[in-house]
């Protein structure tokens, strides 16, 4: 079975979300959905059909995120990782024009809520896994090999803890 990586808070924040579609969200959105369909012609309704489209909606994510948690892996930081790049660290890195970029690897899960985010699988990422600070990061990509300098590793412990 394929193991989804996620990072400990990735993991907490998606684990929170499923606990407020279940206990929170779905819950008040049946309410008003038992509460339009009591007034009777449902076709025309326009509570009754906004409610019943978000309910939909809110199982999808449930079902989604359930799924995820049957084969999802929480990370957890190890003072190990220190010095070099693995999941979770934070990357500060440099090209030969000065360019600086500044992002977190993280689990393909995670992504779309940050920015400065991205996937474990990307190109990016990948050229990354395993390099010390210094080091020369080569990420091959459609038009070419672009070079990148390792500047800033970090792993916001308070953030993992």
């Amino acid at each position: 079975m394929l193991r989804k990586l996620l990072t400990a808070t990735g993991y907490d924040a998606l684990k929170d979300e499923l606990e407020y579609l279940l206990r929170k969200h779905r819950p008040e959105i049946t309410e008003i959905v038992s509460w339009a369909a009591s007034l009777g012609d449902r076709s025309e309704n326009a509570d009754y059909q906004y409610n019943k489209r978000k309910l939909r909606e809110i199982d999808r994510r449930i079902r989604h995120l359930t799924k995820l948690f049957e084969v999802a892996e929480r990370v957890e930081y190890s003072p190990v990782q220190e010095g070099k790049v693995y999941f979770g660290a934070w990357c500060e890195l440099e090209d030969e024009a000065g360019e600086r970029l500044r992002f977190r690897i993280v689990g393909d899960e995670e992504i779309f809520a940050h920015k400065d985010y991205i996937s474990l699988k990307s190109p990016m990422a990948k050229a990354c896994l395993g390099k010390a600070l210094d080091d020369e990061v080569v990420v091959r990509t459609p038009s070419g090999e672009v070079y990148w300098y390792l500047l800033k590793i970090e792993y916001n412990l308070d953030e993992l803890q």
